[in-house]
């Protein structure tokens, strides 16, 4: 189990850029798969992006691909989601999530009920 604490999210102009964090508790974070979500008002949480447990294999959502952009340090403990060309309907909360996951399954995880572990959410809105 691992304990997640995003930040970075506030208030950005259309078009403009911004970098999430999300801070990962306990010595075994490079054993976890990680992936953000995000959920806007009346609408079901969202797949954003995944990352295998070392980095080396990223996948952003169809929509979001050339914009977004998933990353980790393990040596800190932290996955990062870039986010560039802001549009108004990224409005959403933002959660980053843990996963058990492994190679031989033949994808990452992409469905919110495969995560196990998720942060309390950062609030990103953008204006039009």
């Amino acid at each position: 189990q691992v304990q997640l604490v995003e930040s970075g999210g506030g208030l950005v102009q259309a078009g403009g850029s911004l970098r999430l964090s999300c801070a990962a508790s306990g010595r075994a974070f490079n054993m976890y798969y990680m992936g953000w979500f995000r959920q806007a008002p009346g609408k079901e949480r969202e797949f954003v992006a995944a990352i295998n447990s070392r980095g080396s294999s990223q996948y952003a959502a169809h929509s979001l691909e050339g914009r977004f952009t998933i990353s980790r340090d393990n040596a800190k403990n932290t996955v990062y989601l870039q986010m560039n060309s802001l549009k108004a309907e990224d409005t959403a909360v933002y959660y980053c999530a843990a996963a058990v996951w492994k190679l031989d399954r033949g994808r990452l995880p992409t469905l919110s009920n495969e995560y196990a572990s998720w942060g309390q959410g950062t609030q990103v809105t953008v204006s039009s």
